[in-house]
């Protein structure tokens, strides 16, 4: 009943939202119970690390490119890569990693935000007796209590429900999820329990009540994927690894192994994205952590080489944070095609997804309307008939690649391993595939481990087990507190602080600018409705943010929240940018058109439009399309593609016409067929072609 009443009380972001589940004396008891992890002391025993900021991003260059050669070279700067570094650096071994993009600008970004073992997986591994998958989730659960303990302001526990309408299917859930508890043994986060109707109702309030028998609920670990990927990577940074994003691998360097004769991979041509400048990076072993993109550099390496990455598209959408309780998860074990969907609350909204499809490999996956439909058909059959599931509730939409893999060296090369693969190449090359988020630590350790085998490399063993990533050792579940009292930041913004940088937090609000308000006294926001400072984006600098990309999508996630609302704050965000990175005028413009172009195509944009395209008839004389099209355009001044209330109210005040908001709220509804809350250029020409109103 504590737990159950305690669920009503006030609900902190990040890994404080624990905290006000089970209160603060138990949230304090039960991380002390959780450091209770093998090889912790392996952890205690490494130094301090020996920068006490990453360095800038123009001195890992110089690092680079002057040192003589590195133990190891990573490919890739997703969660695997940082955390190859990281294992790596922690082990004494001078270490390298270069990421063409920004970190965690791929598949570690665009994850369902879940640190799990993976119900679905023991529930195979049970009925087909496989031991692969169950070794799978028992080293994920090992993992998830590693990951909620050294993150913990960027994780925490969240209890899941899994409702059922058949009476038999009660025992035969509750025996998977106790298995699942057992599995997770001391590392199991709190057991799972049995809810019946009306308390399963009054936990989700917005569950569809016909036929509902009970529900169970189960725990797992949520967090912020992109900021702990770059947690990693930071924290690899301190320790002494040379990183760099937007450096990208040209070409490997091979020379021949005079004992041998054999031609040995001893490094990499790089090619630093930003200025075009080309510079050799020598190691003794390079590391290939590319995700989807594996096979490229295995190529590079062996044009010969078989494919063995099947990528895998998942999407995900983002809703308003009222589709779900705050701090209860839903899980729809069988979906209509037999996928699984989780129902998520996260940062205040609320995630659904994901799918399940294979895909070509790209730079710019894009989420597809019937993707999204799916989703939203599969959310409808489980809420209330109460609460309309819209199209124009899809705040964002993004596609992550999966990049399942064969094993190159097992006798069935088309079957796909759940788990990851190690593998090392005729010439060294070590390339690390598959796997899960869960699992990036170990999967980093086997890798170097592997590494220091093959290339007979001086080193002991894998230190990161409990080894605090950035922000996360000093941080508590009453931080923020600090914040308000110390700075006079709203407790929102406080809370999003404390939760995101950690103990870091408080350098950020040492740049806060002052509101000229009584209060709040600091912390101007980027945006109303979300608690993001413009002290982040010069922060974001120093965490090697380099472009308004970067900003919008993982140094804050406005892009994954809401698309229309990190629109908004671009040209703010670009202007204090451009004032820290000394961006002419021609170079704002650019950021602005990039940002705008990734919001369309990568985060949701883009399948809206072609939703109206498919279902508009639009029958005009091409003198009216091009008139009414200039008409548009000039409601559309910025040229983001569509047209909001702000913009009707500058043209309308330009030419002296008043009109009150709730009369212009209504008119634009009417226009706005997709209802999401802008008018796209098919609808301003499809009421034309209905009604001659603008001419």
């Amino acid at each position: 009943m504590a737990f159950q009443k305690a669920l009503k009380g006030t609900i902190l972001v990040g890994g404080g939202a624990l905290a006000s589940v089970l209160g603060l004396s138990q949230f304090a008891h039960y991380r002390r119970k959780q450091v209770s992890l093998a090889y912790v002391e392996a952890a205690e025993c490494l130094s301090e690390p020996v920068n006490r900021e990453p360095p800038s991003r123009e001195a890992q260059l110089l690092t680079l490119q002057n040192t003589a050669e590195f133990d190891i070279l990573v490919i890739g700067g997703g969660a695997t890569g940082c955390g190859c570094a990281l294992d790596a650096v922690t082990r004494g071994l001078k270490t390298a990693l270069v990421e063409r993009d920004d970190f965690s600008s791929g598949t570690s970004s665009r994850s369902t935000k879940l640190i799990h073992g993976g119900v679905r997986y023991l529930q195979k591994a049970i009925m087909k007796l496989d031991i692969e998958q169950y070794r799978m989730v028992k080293e994920a659960l090992h993992e998830r209590a590693n990951l909620l303990e050294i993150a913990p302001h960027l994780s925490a526990p969240l209890p899941i429900m899994l409702p059922v309408y058949k009476w038999w299917q009660l025992p035969y859930y509750w025996v998977g999820i106790k298995l699942y508890d057992l599995v997770a043994g001391s590392n199991c986060l709190k057991s799972s329990y049995v809810l019946s109707k009306s308390r399963a109702l009054e936990h989700f309030p917005m569950l569809q009540k016909d036929k509902l028998v009970g529900a169970i609920v189960y725990y797992d670990g949520q967090h912020n994927d992109a900021r702990m990927n770059l947690a990693i990577a930071l924290t690899a940074a301190r320790y002494g690894a040379a990183t760099a994003n937007y450096m990208e691998v040209v070409s490997l360097l091979k020379k021949t192994d005079p004992h041998t004769g054999q031609e040995r991979v001893s490094g990499a041509r790089c090619k630093d994205v930003l200025t075009g400048q080309e510079f050799d990076v020598r190691a003794k072993c390079v590391i290939n952590a590319t995700g989807p993109f594996t096979d490229t550099v295995r190529k590079m390496d062996d044009k010969n080489a078989a494919a063995i990455c099947q990528p895998s598209a998942g999407v995900h959408i983002v809703m308003p944070g009222y589709y779900s309780p705050e701090s209860m998860g839903l899980l729809d074990p069988a979906t209509s095609d037999g996928r699984v969907i989780f129902f998520l609350p996260w940062q205040k909204m609320t995630i659904a997804g994901t799918t399940d499809t294979p895909t070509d490999i790209t730079h710019h996956p894009i989420p597809s309307e019937e993707d999204i439909n799916f989703i939203l058909n599969e959310v409808r059959n489980y809420l209330s008939c109460d609460v309309e599931v819209r199209r124009g509730d899809v705040l964002a939409a993004w596609s992550g690649i999966r990049p399942l893999v064969t094993d190159p060296k097992s006798a069935d090369t088309q079957s796909i391993s759940r788990n990851h693969v190690v593998d090392i190449s005729e010439s060294g090359l070590i390339t690390i595939a598959g796997g899960k988020w869960t699992t990036y630590r170990s999967m980093a350790e086997d890798t170097i481990n592997a590494a220091i085998k093959t290339h007979n490399l001086k080193a002991g063993p894998s230190r990161t087990v409990g080894l605090y990533l950035q922000g996360g050792k000093d941080w508590s579940p009453t931080l923020y507190i600090r914040l308000v009292q110390d700075y006079g930041l709203e407790s929102e913004v406080a809370q999003h602080l404390a939760a995101t940088y950690g103990d870091k937090a408080f350098e950020v609000a040492k740049m806060a600018s002052v509101t000229g308000k009584r209060w709040p006294i600091v912390g101007v926001r980027l945006v109303s409705e979300f608690p993001y400072i413009e002290a982040e984006v010069k922060y974001g600098i120093k965490e090697y943010a380099c472009t308004a990309v970067d900003m919008i999508s993982r140094r804050t996630r406005l892009a994954f929240l809401n698309v229309q609302a990190a629109e908004e704050a671009l040209p703010r965000i670009v202007e204090l940018m451009g004032r820290e990175l000394n961006w002419d005028d021609y170079k704002k413009e650019e950021e602005l058109e990039t940002a705008r172009k990734f919001l369309y195509y990568e985060m949701g944009y883009k399948s809206r439009s072609e939703q109206l395209t498919d279902r508009s008839e639009i029958s005009l004389l091409p003198s009216d399309i091009d008139r009414y099209k200039k008409r548009f355009h000039k409601f559309d001044a910025d040229q983001k593609g569509f047209i909001t209330i702000v913009d009707v109210q500058r043209v309308l005040e330009s030419i002296n016409v008043q009109m009150d908001e709730n009369t212009l709220h209504e008119i634009l509804n009417e226009v706005d067929l997709n209802k999401n809350g802008q008018v796209e250029l098919n609808e301003f020409l499809q009421v034309g072609t209905s009604h001659s109103v603008y001419g």
